[in-house]
C-alpha cells in the first residue's frame, strides 16, 4: 500500500488526510481508523505455525514499483500516512537487504506517540526489523543498524555473521538445497520472537519469493496516478514482483479500496493455492 522510500515521520500538521471509502463503502476515514478496521491489532490466535504475512508494495499505473531505483517519486502524503500505520500494530517487519541499503532504512517508528500507542496496546515499543540477506553485505552505516533501540534479526543461509553493530542483532538461519528456506524462516520468527504478523515492504525479488512460496495472506496495494514509461527491466527500476512467473498464479479478492487525490489503495486477499507451508 506504500512507498518504502520515506521512512521520516509524516508532519503533525499534515495528519489529517482522510481516504474516501470506496470497498466497502462508507465515510471518509483518517488512517488510524482505518487501520483499527482492518483489524490488525487484534491477536486472534495461531491458525497455522506461521505468522499472518502482509505485503506493502507500490506500483504506478504502467506497472513499476520504482522509477530511478526508488519508490518515494510514486508516493504522497497519503501514501506515507498508511506506510507508517501499517507498521504500527504489526509484530516484525520483512525487507531484503537491496532495498534496506537504497532507501536507507532507519528507525522503523520514529513517532513516539505510536511507541506510546503500541505498548498501551500490549506490544513491543517497536516492530522486531527482519532483514533477509544471502551474502550479509550490508553496509555498517545503514540507519537501521547504527540505532542502539533497534532489535534486529537477520534472515539468512549463510553462516556469517556482521561486525558488531550499536543496534541489537540476532540471526535466523535456516536453507535448503543451498537455498534460503523462507517458510522455515517465518516457522522460527514465530516460536523464537513470537510474530504472529509479519509486515514484508518489499522489494520486489523477496516479495516474488514469498508469492512464490505461497506465503502472502493479504496484498496491500498502493496505486499511483502516473505513468513510468521505459523499460523497467533495463533501467533497473522492477514491477512489485520480480523473478520467475509464478506457477499456479495465485488468486486474489479485493477485501478493501481507499482513495485520495486520485491514488487508489486496496487490499487483497490471497487465495490458498501454492504451498503446502502455508498451513504446515
Amino acid at each position: 500500500m506504500a512507498s518504502d522510500s520515506d521512512l521520516s515521520p509524516a508532519p503533525e500538521v499534515e495528519r489529517r488526510v482522510r481516504l474516501r471509502r470506496l470497498v466497502p463503502g462508507g465515510e471518509p476515514a483518517t488512517v488510524a481508523e482505518i487501520i483499527e478496521a482492518v483489524g490488525l491489532w487484534e491477536r486472534p490466535g495461531p491458525a497455522s505455525s506461521r505468522p499472518r504475512v502482509l505485503l506493502n508494495m507500490v506500483t504506478t499505473l504502467d506497472g513499476r514499483a520504482s522509477v530511478r531505483g526508488h519508490s518515494g517519486p510514486l508516493s504522497d502524503q497519503a501514501d506515507r500516512e498508511l506506510f507508517h500505520g501499517l507498521r504500527a500494530p504489526v509484530d516484525a517487519v520483512l525487507v531484503g537487504a537491496g532495498t534496506v541499503r537504497v532507501e536507507r532504512y532507519g528507525r522503523l517508528i520514529p513517532d513516539a506517540a505510536v511507541r506510546r500507542l503500541r505498548t498501551e496496546r500490549g506490544l513491543s515499543e517497536e516492530p522486531l526489523a527482519c532483514i533477509v540477506s544471502g551474502r550479509l553485505a550490508l553496509e555498517p552505516d545503514i540507519p537501521l543498524l547504527r540505532a542502539p533501540e533497534a532489535r534486529v534479526v537477520i534472515v539468512t543461509q549463510s553462516a556469517a555473521s556482521l561486525p558488531e553493530t550499536p543496534a541489537r542483532v540476532e540471526y535466523v538461519r535456516t536453507q535448503r538445497a543451498g537455498r534460503l528456506d523462507l517458510f522455515e524462516a517465518l516457522v522460527k520468527l514465530r516460536r523464537r520472537f513470537g510474530v504472529e504478523i509479519l509486515l514484508c515492504e518489499g522489494g520486489p525479488h523477496l516479495s516474488g519469493q514469498l508469492f512464490a512460496a505461497g506465503l502472502v495472506d493479504e496484498l496491500f496495494l498502493s496505486v499511483s496516478p502516473a505513468l513510468a514509461g521505459g523499460e523497467a527491466a533495463s533501467s533497473g527500476d522492477l514491477r512489485i514482483l520480480a523473478g520467475p512467473e509464478l506457477d499456479p498464479m495465485p488468486e486474489l479478492q479485493l477485501l478493501g479500496a481507499l482513495e485520495c487525490d486520485s491514488h487508489l489503495f486496496l487490499r487483497y486477499g490471497v487465495s490458498d493455492v501454492a504451498s503446502a507451508g502455508v498451513t504446515a
